[in-house]
């Protein structure tokens, strides 16, 4: 018959056991824990530097429009067809390689100097007269080895309504526009193509007849709302940030929670 006392003593090995066994149990839920809590953590961040990773805009082959302001060139927001310039005006215009949106766009290369344009050109009354700087670019602008025009001035004169279209036909024909109105070549260059797209854009370059590749309603211009979005979106992975150091902190939180619980 076994005493109370060998009983109490034969029980201690298998508490012992149970001991071990819960705590071995213990260390391996939290090896669990850190484990999922570190490939998240990793995971997280990887999808943050992802999404902090600047956007590569895409490169189109094209012509920007331009006026003359305050001793600078500033982008045109109102398309050829729409935009009337007044007398003593100075337009630009650019071919190059440049992301979608015209303000990025590399201006003409000469200045607006409308006296020394249209020096040679008597003022008529009922005419007006609008100085044209034409810039065809460089080689690397150029497609297919086409090689651009020297860049030059001209001046137009035209009747006292007549838009920026009518004043580029006036001294640089012959134009060429797409199905949507789009301006695609001046004085016949580039001879193929309109507003290609080339991809990644590695440097800034012209636009479109409205500062970009999309034809507006007007005939050719295009708003500034693409680039304006750009902008404004440009504040998205400081948000992601947050939310993804957040999400951190919860797994973390998560995690210790479930050890916890586990005890």
């Amino acid at each position: 018959m076994t005493t109370p006392g060998r009983a109490g003593r034969g029980a201690r090995p298998a508490d012992a056991t149970r001991t071990a066994a819960a705590s071995e149990t213990r260390r391996r839920v939290v090896r669990a824990a850190l484990r999922f809590t570190a490939g998240m953590i990793t995971g997280v961040l990887i999808l943050l530097m992802l999404g902090a990773a600047p956007a590569q805009a895409a490169g189109y082959r094209y012509w920007s429009f331009w006026r003359w302001s305050d001793g600078g060139w500033a982008y045109q927001q109102q398309g050829p067809a729409v935009h009337v310039p007044a007398d003593g005006d100075v337009e630009g215009w650019r071919f190059a390689v440049s992301p979608d949106g015209g303000r990025d766009a590399a201006r003409p290369g000469a200045g607006g100097d409308f006296e020394t344009v249209c020096a040679g050109t008597p003022a008529e009354g009922g005419r007006k007269r609008v100085a044209v700087v034409l810039d065809f670019g460089g080689a690397a602008d150029a497609a297919g080895g086409e090689a651009p025009p020297a860049p030059r001035t001209v001046c137009a004169s035209v009747a006292p309504r007549a838009g920026s279209a009518e004043v580029l036909a006036t001294v640089a024909p012959p134009l060429r526009y797409d199905g949507n109105g789009l301006l695609c070549a001046i004085a016949g260059y580039p001879h193929a193509g309109c507003a290609d797209q080339l991809g990644a854009a590695a440097k800034p370059g012209g636009g479109g007849p409205g500062g970009g590749p999309t034809a507006g309603a007007d005939g050719g211009g295009r708003t500034t709302e693409s680039a304006s979005a750009d902008r404004t979106s440009s504040g998205g992975p400081v948000l992601g940030v947050g939310a993804g150091l957040a999400l951190v902190v919860a797994l973390g939180a998560g995690a210790a929670w479930q050890v916890r619980r586990r005890r």
